[in-house]
């Protein structure tokens, strides 16, 4: 039935837009900086020489 079409693609893009936004929160939430760059960086701090 071409009425319930709209609907169904209602129903689509909050499926979609829960999917997106799922799949974002876990790239957002699982991702582990890795601290051995950030202990080396801490480690040996250089000044900063500004030449302008």
């Amino acid at each position: 039935m071409p009425q319930m079409s709209p609907i169904n693609w209602l129903n689509l893009f909050i499926l979609f837009s829960l999917t997106f936004m799922l799949f974002n929160m876990m790239n957002y939430f699982l991702f582990i900086p890795s601290s051995s760059q950030s202990k080396t960086s801490s480690k040996s701090t250089k000044p900063l020489n500004w030449k302008w």
